[in-house]
C-alpha cells in the first residue's frame, strides 16, 4: 500500500477531521499486505489511527483507515446505536467492526450501516438504509436526507483537506507529519 494511496483516500481520517477512510489496494500476496499493514499500524500507533483489512477478494484487499476513539463516539450515538442493532450489531466498537467485515466477507449485499463507520450522520445513514428517494436532499460523499447546510459544509471541508494533503504530500511533507495526532485533531467546527 503506498503512501499516496493512504493520501489520496484517506486526507480526511489523516486529519482528525473523520472518523474512517474506506479503499481497495491490489496485492499479489495476501501474507506480504498484513504485514504491510503491520507496519503501517506501527507508523500510525501514536497518532490514534488504524488500518485493518475488511476483506481480501480477487486480489485487491479493502481496506478501513480509521481513529478508533472517534468510532467509539460515534457508535454511541443513540440513533447509530438503534441502526447497528436493527442490523444485527451488538457489543463494543471492536465487535461491530469485526461483524462489518463478517457482513462484507460474506458477499452479499454491501452493508448500508458502513456509513456510520466512516463518520456520516446517523439520520442519513437511516435514510439511505430505508431507501426514501423522495426525501434525498443531496449528495456528496454520502447521501444526506438530515441537515443538508451541515453536510455541505463538512463536504467543503474535506475536499480542502483532500487537496491541501495532496500538495504537502507532493511538496514532500511525509505522511508522518500529516497526520495528526488524536489530541491534536481538527475540530469539525472550526
Amino acid at each position: 500500500m503506498s503512501e499516496e494511496s493512504v493520501i489520496l483516500h484517506g486526507a480526511p481520517t489523516l486529519a482528525g477531521i473523520k472518523t474512517g477512510s474506506l479503499f481497495r489496494c491490489a496485492y499479489t500476496d495476501a501474507d506480504e499486505m498484513r504485514a504491510s499493514l503491520r507496519s503501517w499500524n506501527r507508523r500510525f500507533s501514536s497518532k490514534g489511527v488504524r488500518v485493518v483489512p475488511l476483506s481480501f477478494r480477487d486480489n485487491k484487499a479493502l481496506l478501513y483507515l480509521y481513529r478508533p476513539s472517534r468510532l467509539r463516539r460515534d457508535l454511541s450515538d443513540g440513533e447509530a446505536c438503534a441502526i447497528l442493532s436493527d442490523c444485527g450489531y451488538c457489543g463494543s466498537p471492536a465487535r461491530c467492526l469485526s461483524c462489518l467485515a463478517k457482513r462484507i466477507q460474506s458477499g452479499e449485499d454491501f452493508p448500508h450501516e458502513i456509513g456510520l463507520f466512516l463518520g456520516y450522520p446517523p439520520e442519513d445513514v437511516r435514510g439511505f438504509i430505508e431507501h426514501r428517494e423522495r426525501d434525498l436532499k443531496c449528495v456528496g460523499c454520502w447521501k444526506v436526507y438530515g441537515d443538508e447546510a451541515a453536510a455541505q459544509k463538512t463536504f467543503c471541508l474535506y475536499r480542502r483537506c483532500s487537496e491541501l494533503y495532496r500538495q504537502r504530500f507532493t511538496d514532500g511533507t511525509p505522511i508522518e507529519r500529516l497526520t495528526v495526532a488524536e489530541q491534536n485533531s481538527i475540530r469539525k467546527d472550526t
